[in-house]
């Protein structure tokens, strides 16, 4: 099967999630990859270490233009045969994703979280209702797209390297312009975290986040926060997660002063591991919790940041 697989590069690197992408594809058959930017050949090659055999790259697209991206995308499915396109269920991949299945007249699998089964037709496994269930859709079309979840499966390394070439097509007028874009700063994203600590009205104040960010600085975490402390202006809208901000998939999620409304869980319930610290004995984050400390985030937040420090010092 050929499996055409788009992924982004940012500051000329390719982030876990592209690589798991690529593995992705690579397991489901022959992957050839479509880029943009300006990375390197050297780290263009490089996704061959994920399965890639080929790598095109367009040298001239503007990333900021999703109508290009998405006539970039349908260019290289129709010049590479691909039965299948993947891409990462991320901001960008949520706007293009629709617009390529609906070029292709393909059927568009969206959150899948596992490879598909091919014993009957070609059923995937996708997350609904914001992670609360799970869903086996079954494609009927002979070509489809699919948007994988950041951090469902890890990336195999296969020790390969891949061609590239450069890859151009008629991408048409820009149709929008794109006129300012405002970063989230440094670190890593929140959708692409592996560890996230996150924090809610129980810190009190602006003024007291240095304990939620010495514990993240001591594991290499990204920092989250609830709803109400986005919308008061206490931390800023990006670190939001849950229904309405941004939903997240981390090996762990460390939650502090959070109650746990059902808007929070929704985005954060796919977590591997869930630890709640709430003076609330009955919050009810409790219940999706792996570990609960009942405590003060303030007494616990240092100590733990403390015992931490120490055992990386004793490594």
């Amino acid at each position: 099967m050929s499996v055409l697989v788009f992924v982004e590069s940012k500051d000329g690197k390719f982030s876990k999630a592209a690589f798991e992408a690529v593995s992705y594809g690579n397991k489901i058959g022959t992957t050839t990859v479509i880029t943009f930017g300006d990375a390197s050949d050297d780290v263009l090659a490089g996704l061959g270490n994920y399965g890639a055999s080929k790598v095109l790259v367009n040298k001239s697209v503007d990333g900021k233009n999703e109508q290009q991206l998405t006539r970039l995308i349908h260019a290289a499915a129709e010049a590479t045969g691909a039965e299948t396109v993947v891409m990462i269920q991320d901001q960008l991949g949520k706007a293009i994703a629709p617009r390529v299945a609906a070029r292709m007249n393909a059927g568009h699998i969206s959150g899948a979280v596992a490879l598909p089964d091919t014993s009957n037709g070609f059923v995937v496994k996708t997350y609904v209702y914001s992670g609360k269930a799970f869903a086996n859709v079954k494609v009927n079309t002979p070509k489809r797209v699919i948007s994988l979840v950041s951090n469902a499966l890890a990336p195999v390394a296969t020790g390969g390297s891949a061609s590239v070439e450069v890859f151009n097509a008629d991408l048409g007028d820009a149709k929008i312009k794109v006129k300012e874009m405002k970063s989230q700063g440094a670190g890593v994203p929140l959708p692409e975290a592996e560890l996230v600590v996150s924090a809610g009205r129980g810190l009190k104040g602006p003024e007291n986040w240095g304990i939620v960010e010495d514990l993240a600085k001591a594991l290499g975490a990204t920092t989250a926060c609830s709803r109400p402390v986005a919308d008061i202006g206490w931390r800023p809208h990006h670190e939001h997660v849950g229904q309405t901000g941004v939903a997240i998939r981390p090996n762990l999620y460390i939650a502090a002063g959070i109650s746990g409304a059902i808007q929070h869980l929704a985005g954060v319930n796919s977590s591997k591991t869930i630890v709640v610290i709430n003076t609330d004995s009955e919050a009810p984050f409790f219940k999706a919790a792996n570990y609960g400390v009942v405590g003060d985030a303030f007494d616990v937040l240092p100590r733990l940041t403390e015992a931490i420090n120490k055992f990386k010092a004793a490594q």
